[in-house]
């Protein structure tokens, strides 16, 4: 088999060869004015039979002899644009990009149906969802707000900008989704660099997957994956923003790439910054100040202790669309912030005063994408990641103060401190973790026809981290422990498309590689008494396996049948087995991984277009069987820590649910979208299934968009939103038996919030206002452990973009 395959290759090669004697190429990409990429444009050299397709990313390259030709491009409600160009020996890659100007006459009673990237990729069988950021670069939202309107998505965040954020997919939450920004785990990139800090206008486009993750992502993602792609493009374009709003909140941001098209040198460079000062009001049980006598008064407060900011950039310079890369990156990523803690795991009678936590990162960064290397259809992709993230803790007061802002007083009326000396129990510290962390990701495509593909990937992750406190003693810091992880993930994925491309089918095997080291010097003394400093080591090398697979059969031209399953494994993550304190995570060595079997089944029906109408309606039923799930404990009575977190296996669970979703849009200008998801996720639990607690079962999202064309200005855009968000109750506890007297205590009950906003784009579209109002009502709204979310609040943003400079 070696000598045929070494015997095909060489064929190759010389073919190659002989084409590049007579032969030129010509490559570039397709494009609206807005940078999205259009699919499927036709490319034709006139005159000729060459002619070829753009693909899913716009690009396109064809082999054309020696000569002048002209080159049209043509797609579905665009004009047609045509260029002049020319091969020959001296100049044999021409490369040449079209912007196409959108045809706004419309056509009444014709239908033409073509599938958009996002429509690509959610037909190929996974359970996935593409959610697009072009409008909600131009608002005053987050991604993480963005995710939250997705079906089947529910973000659980502990309070305002800056809190801890954890995504839950059809019921898996935590660490069990995996976030990645182009493919790399956010999580090398440090707290610093997260959703709440990068604006949606650095971002081209989120994947949503629920339960099953393709090979080439290749990451311990057992509940689903949401892949975070940033503008790669090499068009030169500028975006910059600058907002304000309730809470003090001012955020602004700054994006731009610039292409010298004779070398190909490209400079891509983007920074943001975030602050609020998140004092927005809470009420509640725990919302009280204590007075003589114990006495309890509940009242409306002001959070006091809870500001955040955070900056961070990217700079890259490199080569775009050369011979020798697609694209190649060498840059440096930084970034940095501060965040005040207001409590502890729940919000209890005495909030923190003067605890915060710093972090920072500096990472350098390498990029190279080259098709067709070496032979056709032979495509290499590399991402890496190197340095340091740092954060520190501090907390260092001992005074204990109540909701007011002041101090507390005990039922004598006397203000008092905690005799462990610092807010948070343990005793004051001055924590620091430093890390040394890298990240690789590898692929490697072989595309053997138009209708079979293999692909190789594998993604290593390490992490070298160092705990110390300047509040121990010196002998304490000067031997001080480490913490080792090292992590290895192989992927090999085939890849079937059959029957004119409505079979489509993905097989994939993952093989899944952990080690930890765990390094704690500790003083003993001999038999001679005599104090001897010996390192106490906890250490694990574990290796799993996993496979999946996914399907789609378009039964008709818009009904997709949709089916994926996989065997899953998510390995325990540096924060669970070895803590956190600015987290509030306590340590757990022996946590095992969690592994599930995951099941989706679905459709997609649409998109329909009856003259200005067009609709589509997707669904999906899944099935989570788990074993060893990784959690908090599952409490049976009311000893529940309120300040710190401990993540146990709680048990084999089951996650059993639906979504689907629902789009409607008229004539380009009026647009609906509405979803919903239901499950259920049990754990058994001492021989006993009961609820998951802390888990909302069921939720529902919709939004309304409608834009008003020519409005006051010739060329101008007026959009307005409307979003609603519906959360139904559940308990962060479980029920205490059959008396009920109490639980509802624990309970977060039904949630409903709604907001609006408008964004109006000037002529020429170089700049763009909005205004949003968050929770229009000032409904409370809560999440993870009952911790109460901000109310009403209001925002302006303005944004300037450049898109050819």
């Amino acid at each position: 088999m070696g000598k045929h395959l070494f015997t095909v290759l060489f064929l190759s090669i010389i073919s190659l060869q002989a084409q590049n004697n007579s032969e030129g190429v010509v490559f570039g990409r397709i494009q609206s004015e807005d940078g999205q990429p259009l699919t499927y444009a036709t490319i034709v050299l006139e005159g000729t039979d060459h002619g070829t397709l753009s693909d899913a990313d716009g690009n396109f390259e064809i082999n054309v002899p020696y000569g002048k030709y002209t080159l049209s491009v043509t797609f579905v409600g665009y004009f047609k644009a045509t260029k002049a160009i020319e091969t020959q020996p001296d100049n044999r890659r021409v490369r040449t990009n079209f912007i196409l100007k959108e045809n706004t006459e419309i056509l009444e009673g014709v239908t033409v149906n073509g599938k958009t990237k996002e429509t690509e990729l959610e037909t190929k069988g996974f359970a996935v969802n593409a959610v697009e950021t072009k409008e909600a670069g131009l608002r005053n939202i987050q991604a993480n707000e963005l995710l939250n309107t997705t079906v089947g998505v529910k973000i659980r965040q502990n309070g305002g900008l800056g809190s801890n954020v954890e995504y839950s997919l059809n019921g898996l939450s935590g660490s069990a989704v995996r976030i990645f920004i182009d493919g790399i785990p956010i999580s090398t990139y440090g707290s610093s660099f997260n959703l709440n800090s990068i604006p949606p206008s650095m971002i081209k486009q989120i994947e949503v997957y629920k339960g099953v993750v393709p090979g080439h992502l290749a990451d311990d993602a057992l509940g689903g994956a949401i892949n975070i792609q940033l503008h790669q493009e090499a068009r030169n374009n500028f975006n910059a923003s600058v907002s304000y709003g309730s809470f003090n909140t001012f955020q602004a941001s700054a994006n731009g790439v610039y292409r010298f098209d004779k070398s190909g040198f490209t400079v891509k460079a983007s920074v943001f910054h975030n602050y609020s000062d998140n004092d927005y009001e809470v009420s509640g049980r725990s919302v009280v100040v204590t007075g003589i006598g114990g006495v309890q008064t509940p009242i409306t407060a002001k959070r006091f202790n809870d500001a955040y900011r955070s900056t961070g950039g990217m700079v890259q310079i490199g080569y775009t669309d050369v011979k020798w890369a697609d694209q190649f990156f060498v840059g440096i990523t930084g970034s940095d912030d501060y965040k005040e803690v207001q409590h502890g795991a729940f919000m209890t009678i005495t909030p923190y005063k003067d605890r915060f936590m710093e972090s920072d990162a500096l990472l350098a960064n390498l990029t190279y994408q080259k098709r067709d290397l070496f032979t056709k259809g032979l495509d290499l992709s590399i991402h890496g990641l190197y340095g340091k993230r740092n954060r520190a803790v501090n907390d260092t007061v001992a005074w204990a103060y109540s909701w007011n802002g002041e101090r507390a007083i005990d039922f004598r009326g006397n203000e008092y401190q905690y005799s462990w000396g610092s807010q948070q129990e343990g005793g004051p510290t001055l924590a620091k973790i430093n890390r040394n962390v890298a990240s690789i990701r590898t692929g490697l495509s072989y595309a053997i026809n138009r209708n079979n593909k293999i692909l190789l990937n594998h993604v290593y992750n390490g992490i070298d981290r160092e705990d110390s406190d300047e509040l121990r003693s010196v002998l304490e810091n000067t031997f001080s422990g480490t913490r080792d992880l090292r992590k290895n993930i192989y992927s090999l994925t085939y890849e079937l498309n059959a029957f004119d491309n409505r079979l489509k089918t993905s097989l994939f095997g993952k093989y899944y590689q952990q080690k930890t080291t765990s390094i704690d010097p500790a003083i003993v003394t001999d038999s001679e008494g005599n104090n001897q400093i010996v390192d106490e080591i906890v250490s694990s090398n574990k290796t799993y396996e996993g496979y999946g697979f996914a399907l789609s059969y378009a039964l008709f031209p818009n009904l997709t049948l949709l089916s994926s399953a996989e065997k899953a494994v998510r390995l325990p993550n540096e924060t669970e087995i070895f803590g956190n304190d600015g987290d509030n995570v306590v340590a757990n060595s022996s946590i095992d991984p969690e592994q599930s079997n995951n099941y989706n089944l679905g459709f997609r029906l649409g998109t329909f277009s009856v003259k200005k109408h067009d609709f589509g309606i997707s669904t999906n039923f899944f099935v989570r069987n788990i074993k060893d799930r990784i959690g908090l404990p599952i409490e049976t009575s009311l000893n529940v820590d309120d300040e710190l977190i401990l993540y146990v296996n709680q048990g084999s669970g089951t996650s059993i649910g639906f979504d689907a979703q629902l789009d409607y849009t008229y004539n380009n200008n009026l647009g609906v979208n509405f979803n919903i998801s239901r499950f259920d996720l049990t754990v058994e639990n001492r021989g006993v299934e009961i609820d998951v607690p802390n888990t909302p079962f069921f939720t529902m999202n919709g939004s309304l968009r409608y834009a008003f064309n020519n409005l006051i200005q010739k060329n101008s855009r007026l959009n307005l939103f409307y979003t609603m968000y519906f959360t139904g109750e559940f308990s962060y506890l479980v029920p205490q038996g059959s008396n009920t007297v109490g639980d509802d205590f624990f309970k977060v009950p039904e949630q409903l919030s709604q907001d609006l906003g408008f964004s109006y784009t000037f002529p020429y579209k170089k700049f763009i206002l909005s205004f949003d109002i968050k929770n229009i009502f000032d409904r409370p709204v809560y999440d993870n452990l009952s911790v109460q979310k901000p109310g009403r609040a209001f925002y302006l943003k303005l944004n300037y973009i450049i898109n050819s400079i």
